[in-house]
């Protein structure tokens, strides 16, 4: 059975934040609340935590996954980020939003889209998962929790444990998510090209 730990929303009990990021760093996969709805995150360098997560959200590599970074400083090691880039990016992180961007050689190739070369990443506005990445000192990939059979995310850490508990390592309880998804911008052509509406407002970007 997986672990539960019950953290402050807003003021994250920084010892459970700190064996969170224990149990990520062994290799595990945990839920975690975002800005939007609950996420499965892991370890980005795991090979077999990124294999496990897919294999729970059942999605295959075509999947984009998330990269979760702290801020924008950490974006540029990940994907390629240019002066016209960088500034709608500014203006919209933190926040609920995941941009498609190419990505550097420095990102594993099984994390980017094995056609296209890209992925998606964003900065989330949430204390606690912002907290877990500051605790790991390095992104985490991730992926809205979504089953495959179902039609909504889940986004109520109690069902979380009730349906994955038996497979996931931790779920963090940060109160009730969202039910809403991010909204996903790709950055990679000429123009930004709306891919799914969600929380974030797509006027940010032109849209």
């Amino acid at each position: 059975m997986s672990q539960y730990f019950e953290i402050h929303p807003e003021n994250p009990q920084p010892r459970l934040v700190r064996q969170a990021a224990q149990i990520i760093q062994s290799g595990g996969i945990v839920a975690a609340p975002t800005d939007s709805a609950y996420a499965l995150v892991c370890r980005l360098d795991d090979k077999n935590a990124v294999e496990k997560l897919r294999r729970i959200r059942g999605v295959d590599e075509k999947h984009h996954l998330t990269l979760l970074v702290r801020d924008l400083s950490e974006i540029a090691t990940y994907a390629r980020v240019d002066n016209r880039q960088y500034r709608q990016l500014k203006a919209v992180t933190p926040g609920p939003y995941t941009v498609i961007l190419e990505a550097t050689k420095e990102l594993p190739r099984r994390l980017s889209h094995p056609s296209r070369k890209t992925i998606g990443i964003r900065v989330p506005e949430n204390p606690i998962l912002l907290a877990l990445l500051e605790a790991l000192g390095e992104p985490l990939i991730g992926t809205t929790l979504q089953l495959p059979e179902d039609d909504h995310m889940l986004s109520d850490p109690e069902e979380v444990r009730e349906r994955l508990g038996k497979q996931l390592d931790l779920i963090i309880d940060g109160g009730a998510g969202l039910l809403s998804p991010t909204t996903i911008v790709d950055l990679t052509g000429d123009e930004p090209a709306l891919l799914r509406a969600g929380r974030g407002d797509p006027s940010a970007f032109g849209l």
